[in-house]
Parts: C-alpha cells; sequence; structure tokens
C-alpha cells in the first residue's frame, strides 16, 4: 500500500494519507428527508443530547460528529430512523447520481443500502428504485431500513449477481448506479483490518471484476441515460484506469464531468469525483458519471 501511494501521490501525501488511517475516525450522519426531516431537524435533536458536532462543509442534511457516537444510538435516533450515519463522501456520489421524481433508478451492488435509502428519499414518492444485489440477507436488512425510514414505497429490491441479471434484462433504466466492490483504501480510518488483509493479487481481481461489472450494468442503460461508477477506492486503477478502460470497449458513453453536482475541489481534470482524506478530510472515494449517447 505504501508503495502503492508514493507512486501515486508522492511522499508527503503519502505520510499524511496514513496519519489519517491512524487518526479516531469522524462520522457524519445524514437526517432522514424521507420522513420529512431535515438537517435543523437533527442539528436541534444532537443540541438537547449535548453532542458536540458541526455541519456538513457540502450537503445540507448532513452533519459530521467527532465524539458522541454512543449516545445518538443509545437516544435512538438510529433505531427510529431519525437519521442515518453515512459518510458525506458517499452522499456525494447520491448528488452526483441527481436523483429525480418519477426516474426509474437501478443500484447494481445495493446493499447495504446507504446510498439507496438516499436515493430513495430524494424521489419524493415518485418513482421507481431497484437494488440489486447477490447477498439475500444484506438485502433483506435494506428492506427493513427502508420500511423504517418510510421509503419502502418507491424501493423493489432483486436478489440476483448483476452479471446474470443484465444479460436476462431487456428494461432500460434512466439512471445506473454501479457502486463497485472495491479495496476499500479510501476508508482505511473506518476499517483497520482492511490494512491487513488486502493483497497486491485481491486488486487485479477486483479489477476484473469491476470490469465485468461495468459492462453488465452498462447494458441497463437506457440511451441518453446515465451510468455512474463509483468506489470508496482512493487507487487509481479501480478508478481513472477502470472508466479509460471501459470508454475504449464502449464509445457508445461519454464523459458527463460531475462539476455541475458537488464542489470544483472534488472535481478532478477528467470530470471526474475524487474524495480526498488528506484534502478534504472526509472518506477516500471516486465517481464518474458517463451518458449514453442517443
Amino acid at each position: 500500500m505504501v508503495r502503492r501511494w508514493t507512486k501515486y501521490f508522492g511522499q508527503d501525501t503519502a505520510i499524511k494519507l496514513m496519519a489519517w488511517n491512524n487518526s479516531y475516525p469522524s462520522f457524519s450522519l445524514r437526517a432522514n428527508t424521507g420522513k420529512g426531516l431535515t438537517g435543523a431537524d437533527l442539528v436541534s435533536r444532537l443540541k438537547m443530547l449535548k453532542v458536540p458536532h458541526e455541519p456538513s462543509l457540502y450537503l445540507d442534511d448532513f452533519v459530521r460528529l467527532k465524539t458522541g457516537m454512543q449516545n445518538v444510538i443509545q437516544a435512538g435516533l438510529l433505531k427510529e430512523g431519525f437519521c442515518a450515519v453515512q459518510d458525506e463522501s458517499a452522499g456525494l456520489v447520491v448528488s452526483i447520481v441527481d436523483p429525480q421524481p418519477g426516474e426509474n433508478i437501478i443500484d447494481c451492488c445495493a446493499a447495504p443500502g446507504g446510498k439507496t435509502l438516499f436515493m430513495a428519499s430524494r424521489l419524493n414518492g415518485q418513482g421507481k428504485l431497484f437494488a440489486v444485489d447477490i447477498n439475500e440477507g444484506r438485502l433483506r436488512i435494506l428492506r427493513e431500513t427502508a420500511k423504517l425510514h418510510q421509503v419502502i414505497d418507491v424501493i423493489s429490491t432483486i436478489h440476483s449477481d448483476l452479471r446474470t441479471f443484465s444479460t436476462d434484462k431487456v428494461v432500460e433504466w434512466d439512471k445506473v448506479l454501479l457502486d463497485a466492490p472495491c479495496s476499500g483504501l479510501g476508508v482505511l480510518s473506518k476499517r483497520a483490518d482492511l490494512r491487513w488483509n488486502r493483497r497486491l493479487e485481491d486488486m487485479e481481481q477486483l479489477k476484473h471484476l469491476q470490469d465485468d461489472l461495468l459492462d453488465s450494468a452498462s447494458r441497463l442503460v437506457k440511451p441518453g441515460g446515465v451510468l455512474i461508477y463509483s468506489t470508496c477506492s482512493i487507487d487509481p486503477e479501480e478508478n481513472e484506469e477502470r472508466i479509460e478502460a471501459f470508454l475504449l470497449r464502449h464509445p457508445e458513453f461519454y464523459i458527463d464531468p460531475v462539476n455541475k453536482y458537488v464542489p470544483e475541489n472534488f472535481v478532478t481534470n477528467r470530470g471526474f469525483y475524487m474524495s480526498n482524506p488528506v484534502k478534504h478530510e472526509l472518506d477516500g472515494a471516486f465517481a464518474a458519471r458517463l451518458v449514453r449517447s442517443q
């Protein structure tokens, strides 16, 4: 990992990244707008609980905590569906999807469902969101949480491997989100175990899987529709390189720059979204927005 980071980001940034990964992580909460709640409602509850917090710099209904998560859990805020734990880096991916009421959207690797639930809340009860995942148990949890968050009416879960599902389907969606399985190298401050468990061979296997899933997801996009590819990795081989390889295989897609959807300091030269722990003090994440030609 250290060799890769030094190669891609330079030694100074690599050292800062390691310091970030070893520091106590902060967490973000998202107010559940599906229940009609706002960031202001969440702030007032946190003040009542005397939990130190600060508003997100990037997203209206998000609040950041350094300490006090146990108080939030014990007060039942998560259990009653008042809010959800979700990093702003993941919330910004949903901003890039830009779900609009009335749209048909499919989330291709949906469980455990953080982005699915946020997208569903943005539909305001109009449209349909299909959540596909290979893990039936995690889909069951997604459905239960969707009921709790009062967004179940717009969500349909599908237990399937995307690679099989996409060959059987002729339905085409307005927007297709592929939040791909990845190394998780952007979230090491919260997933300390990954630093011991990731091997170089994993990266090669993941890249092949990401290519297969991208090809499968692309079959579900209607002409003029949008494919969003995202990861919680900061590794260029899982991110930019996967998109460049995909565009060579699929000239019918082109890059739609994300600067219309997220602040400019998250936008790369190629028009992709990149959240960098050192630069933004958020989890590392990546997203590309690709449009299928009419």
